[in-house]
């Protein structure tokens, strides 16, 4: 059955006010059953984590419940599922943690087609450590990150693989499981960072070969929260510093403070909205999550087919990477306007884009294009339409014309 444009953009409020959003690589709209679940919980009694009263168990189910709702979107154990402020947060614990136990001589295998977020931290916690940083470098012309180069940086010594599963400054798909499968061969670990790629399609921890994989639920329509997934007994060998009296057991000890119940709530509710994505879909919530993301992907790759073919008709834009694979992702420049100038000159007229390097600082300081504001960004999420490419390349035509925009 077509993918109902009509029903998906209806079930986000924020869509009433006009704006084409397509900066959802920097953070989606909320769908409508996550505000109301983060209000109904807000609403409601709840108390700190106790089984000694009502609102003290509410506490405890809804982290139960997040765990268990972000298990079945990565095909993971909820057992296994750590929930953090963010997927830097994450990261930074789980590179602390690992970091510990590195040494002099050992190394650990970055990629510069990263967001920093999946690179500084290990770069850190290598140096405290006194061990070394290889670096996979991606296809300056096309963006793809060839997997091959892994056979020659990993190492018997090798520690850890940190790569993506989808990059955020120009959307590239790595093989992620040829990389993982060289780094196992040689005892390394895998960190996944999954925050661009899991919004756009089905995605599993087992067949991507990751030992952890990260996410944030404001990527895929939910709130500012993050989770990363790992197996139980992987979390279990592993003693994070913490508080003498929180809990020892796996996975509340990788988890600091206490987290915002509310919100774990709209985390339930923003994965059982992607599982209604295809209401046709029938079986467990994992069936129909995945379901209902290969939906949305095949509407997404539909108009940003469109998006991808306007841009390159322009010949007063430049695209930047053209990778084999990719998520509906995309970065470009116009010429005679810097990206901060296009992104608020689109943004005038209700178009939303961001500029910059987004992060993805070692991708655009390779390409030499920091230091001249990186460039604007593109992406396409399943409320997206074709009239809102449409209406994006007709400003962009306006700006290259020198013309205002229709809202100014």
């Amino acid at each position: 059955m077509p993918f109902d444009i009509a029903r998906t953009r209806a079930a986000y409020p924020a869509l009433t006010e006009g704006f084409a959003h397509f900066d959802g690589a920097g953070g989606t709209q909320t769908a409508q059953p996550v505000i109301e679940a983060v209000a109904a919980a807000m609403t409601a009694a709840t108390g700190n984590r106790s089984t000694a009263f009502v609102p003290g168990r509410r506490s405890l189910d809804l982290v139960a419940a997040a765990r268990a709702a972000v298990a079945d979107l990565l095909g993971a154990e909820p057992g296994g599922v750590v929930l953090g402020p963010s997927a830097t947060a994450l990261t930074y614990t789980l590179a602390r943690t690992l970091g510990a136990a590195w040494r002099p001589g050992d190394e650990v295998v970055v990629s510069r087609l990263d967001h920093d977020a999946n690179v500084r931290p290990w770069v850190q916690a290598a140096e405290a450590a006194g061990a070394t940083v290889r670096w996979a470098e991606f296809d300056p012309a096309t963006g793809d990150l060839p997997a091959g180069q892994y056979a020659d940086l990993v190492t018997e010594r090798t520690r850890l693989v940190a790569v993506t599963a989808g990059s955020n400054a120009i959307g590239t798909v790595p093989d992620v499981a040829a990389i993982a499968k060289t780094a196992h061969a040689a005892g390394a670990l895998v960190c996944v960072d999954g925050v661009h790629a899991v919004p756009h399609g089905p995605t599993d921890l087992a067949s991507l070969g990751a030992d952890f994989l990260v996410t944030s639920a404001y990527k895929w329509s939910g709130p500012h929260l993050a989770a990363m997934a790992a197996d139980p007994d992987r979390w279990a060998s592993l003693r994070p510093a913490k508080l003498i009296p929180s809990s020892d057991a796996v996975p509340d000890r990788f988890e600091y403070g206490t987290p915002s119940f509310p919100l774990l709530a709209g985390v339930v509710a923003a994965v059982d909205h992607l599982a209604a994505l295809d209401p046709a879909a029938t079986g467990s919530r994992r069936d129909r999550v995945r379901a209902g993301l290969a939906a949305a992907q095949a509407h997404e790759e539909a108009v940003f087919e469109r998006l991808l073919a306007g841009l390159a008709a322009r010949p007063f834009v430049t695209v930047h990477g053209t990778p084999a694979r990719r998520c509906p992702t995309v970065s470009f420049r116009v010429a005679g306007s810097a990206p901060a100038e296009t992104a608020a000159a689109l943004g005038a007229a209700g178009v939303c884009l961001s500029s910059g390097d987004y992060y993805a600082y070692e991708y655009f300081r390779t390409m030499g294009l920091r230091d001249s504001g990186g460039a604007v960004r593109a992406s396409v999420y399943h409320y997206n339409t074709v009239e809102e490419v449409d209406r994006l390349l007709a400003e962009l035509d306006r700006l290259a014309a020198g013309g205002e925009t229709m809202a100014g």
